[in-house]
């Protein structure tokens, strides 16, 4: 099982001068991948930026969003920002997607949270279109360079349309952000689907979990905020996913390797960089 680390983009008050440094101390370190998570609504960095200005100080380390809201843009508009990206990584990234379940991101004129899953099926063809360089805008000009690949994709979510969607478009699947114990089903869920679909192998499994090393008290409040529209009970079950040591890290690493994950993300709760070295310390 591979592991890799978030970008602190969407930790409150987020210093974005951090993510260069972040982001060049996890290739260094040896990370598989660097994460972002996606939100609008919320004082940290934009994941787009963040993975750009990940993707311009690195050249080895893999990028993943887990997850991006594609929702919240017009889907034209995304499909050309994540194509810049993995074109400026030599092609690096990897589009973690997700519907999301905060109404209060969903800021741009006539994209609302409403029948998020139909317009995300209308919204993958639009995706495929541009990065294979077909005509946007109703003009003759490709919104891409030649040599655009299509992003490869992993998607997350619980519901049965969201599986059938990873097993018609995706390469795999991502699990939220719960103890490793709530996504055993859920993986299981996404090999089924892969199956129902006729695909070949299996779905790549990437599992996301919590760190704060350098100060778990205060990464489990930062998780409590961030997740605060979940109500008490939602967001002390995320708090407690929280490791905040070397052994709460090695068993997540054990839990979801036994699991059959093919890789574990491990996001931070904090902007301090020396995070990067505390996690690989424990888990290089």
């Amino acid at each position: 099982m591979k592991i890799g680390v978030g970008l602190p983009n969407q930790v409150r008050d987020v210093d974005p001068t951090v993510i260069p440094e972040w982001a060049r101390l996890a290739e260094e370190a040896g990370f598989s991948t660097l994460g972002s998570v996606g939100r609008i609504a919320y004082p940290g960095l934009m994941d787009t930026v963040a993975l750009a200005g990940a993707a311009a100080v690195t050249e080895r380390i893999g990028l993943i969003s887990n997850v991006m809201l594609t929702g919240v843009w017009p889907p034209a508009l995304i499909a050309k920002e994540v194509a810049g990206i993995d074109g400026m990584s030599g092609g690096r990234l990897t589009l973690g997607i997700g519907i999301g379940g905060h109404e209060d991101d969903f800021v741009a004129e006539g994209a609302g949270p409403k029948g998020l899953g139909k317009r995300m099926d209308r919204d993958l063809e639009v995706y495929r279109s541009v990065w294979a360089g077909e005509p946007v805008g109703g003009g003759t000009n490709p919104a891409v360079p030649p040599g655009t690949r299509q992003v490869p994709m992993l998607f997350g979510g619980g519901a049965p349309a969201a599986f059938a969607r990873m097993a018609k478009w995706g390469e795999g699947y991502i699990g939220p952000s719960l103890p490793a114990a709530m996504i055993g089903d859920l993986f299981d869920a996404a090999r089924a689907a892969w199956r129902d679909a006729g695909r070949e192998g299996g779905p790549r499994l990437v599992a996301i979990a919590y760190f704060a090393l350098g100060d778990a008290e205060r990464g489990r409040n930062s998780v409590a905020d961030y997740y605060a529209n979940l109500g008490e009970q939602g967001t002390a079950l995320l708090t407690s996913g929280v490791r905040g040591t070397a052994a709460e890290v090695r068993e997540a690493v054990r839990a979801f390797a036994d699991l059959g994950a093919d890789e574990l993300v491990f996001n931070p709760t904090s902007d301090d960089v020396k995070e990067v070295a505390r996690l690989a310390e424990i888990v290089l």
